[in-house]
């Protein structure tokens, strides 16, 4: 019964992760009915998406198109000789809002999971050994993320590392409870890593 132009926009933000029916209706009906700017705007940015973006050659981060590296490998104040590996490109940007970390990130691109029919080799872990070895890398931060998935590729990456240079420093995120949360909401993997990484008062 809806006008074919806003259901093809209902269809288009339905395909979305994490957008539902009821959403889709929302966001495309707040386009219609708000400013025509607003819908040009989006459409202009989404034109521009994939041609405007691309993945560094070295680090795997997300980064313009005219760049030939990413500035955030490139940076004279960043440390190449540690470096932080992380499963997916917007998981670098969650750690930059820390300030904290002045070394530079290597994305995998995913995390091992035969059931999802990812292998070691799908991912960017053979340039990670090439480039421990290109930037005389001293430390590797494991990062990937707490689940089932992550922990595998965290071993997997000790394993493979460790057989390549025995010599080069392999840490991990400490992981454990997050604050305000609940030990009865923690689920097993959370509460096991707290147990282990806990701390002495």
């Amino acid at each position: 019964m809806l006008p074919k132009a806003l259901t093809n926009v209902i269809d288009a933000l339905g395909s979305l992760p994490g957008v539902g029916p009821r959403t889709a209706e929302r966001y495309a009906y707040y386009l219609f009915k708000s400013n025509s700017k607003i819908a040009e705007g989006i459409a202009e940015a989404l034109e521009h998406l994939h041609t405007g973006v691309k993945s560094c050659p070295v680090t795997f981060a997300l980064m313009d198109a005219d760049e030939d590296l990413s500035p955030l490998y490139t940076d004279s104040e960043r440390d190449k000789q540690v470096v932080m590996v992380v499963e997916e490109p917007l998981d670098i940007y969650a750690m930059e809002a820390t300030h904290a970390f002045k070394g530079t990130y290597h994305v995998l691109g995913g995390a091992i999971s035969p059931i999802d029919g990812v292998t070691p080799e799908q991912l960017h872990i053979g340039e990670l050994i090439k480039r421990a070895n290109n930037d005389n890398v001293k430390e590797v931060i494991i990062a990937t993320n707490p689940s089932v998935e992550g922990e595998s590729t965290a071993l997997y990456l000790e394993k493979i590392l460790h057989e390549q240079n025995p010599e080069l420093k392999l840490t991990r995120l400490a992981r454990g409870l997050p604050l305000g949360v609940d030990l009865s909401y923690a689920d097993q993997i959370t509460l096991s890593a707290a147990l282990e990484n806990r701390t002495q008062l």
